[in-house]
């Protein structure tokens, strides 16, 4: 069942940075925007995270919260709590995320050139169920509603694939499947009244005017 346009599940995290912790209910009122990165997405840095802190830059005193999510589904060996510090202490970045954004001159000695100036909380991992058919036709649901009109072949590629996806897949993200996200960046918008009504995968997809449009409400 789709999450959009019901009460926003409250996130499930392990740590906060850059704040005391927070919650859901105490922002009933503001308009709150999540913003969901990995450390090793380097699309998160190149996109998601700067228009995230445009926004709370434009509209922080006007009704905006803003909370940045690290989460991990992947990588964990780098997209983990230890990084995440590292990055939020220092600027710090690593990875493909460092690889990507040096051959575009966008670091400093490995330093990110700009800070992320809003909470940011730690997502809460725990061990994965493994491949089951269970946790294969939620992925499939979540990511391929058209599955049940593909030619037989092809669905059985679609499993297999999924199947190799989740034996890799060494820990679940709490947050991340809660919202039921495909993936980072993702944005998470929440309404003045507590209801979740827009997950967008990517950035430059006009955030900013759905923002307003909630704030105007």
């Amino acid at each position: 069942m789709s999450v959009l346009d019901q009460p926003a599940p409250e996130i499930i995290v392990d740590r906060w940075f850059q704040s005391e912790p927070r919650s859901l209910a105490d922002e009933k009122g503001r308009v709150v925007l999540i913003a969901t990165f990995q450390v090793n997405c380097p699309g998160c840095f190149i996109g998601g995270l700067p228009e995230a802190i445009d926004l709370f830059n434009k509209y922080g005193e006007s009704g905006l919260t803003v909370w940045g999510l690290a989460t991990a589904f992947e990588n964990f060996d780098k997209n983990n709590v230890e990084n995440l510090e590292k990055l939020l202490s220092k600027g710090e970045v690593m990875g493909e995320t460092l690889a990507h954004l040096s051959r575009e001159n966008l670091v400093d000695f490995n330093r990110l050139r700009y800070e992320i100036p809003f909470p940011v909380a730690w997502d809460r991992l725990e061990k994965s169920a493994g491949a089951g058919e269970e946790a294969m036709q939620k992925i499939i649901s979540r990511d391929i509603p058209h599955f049940s009109a593909l030619p037989s072949p092809t669905q059985e590629a679609v499993k297999k694939q999924v199947a190799d996806y989740l034996r890799k897949k060494t820990f679940d993200a709490q947050t991340f499947e809660a919202y039921q996200l495909k993936g980072t960046p993702s944005s998470i918008l929440i309404d003045r009244q507590g209801v979740l009504r827009h997950k967008i995968f990517g950035f430059g997809q006009g955030l900013e005017e759905l923002v307003k449009n909630l704030l105007d409400e």
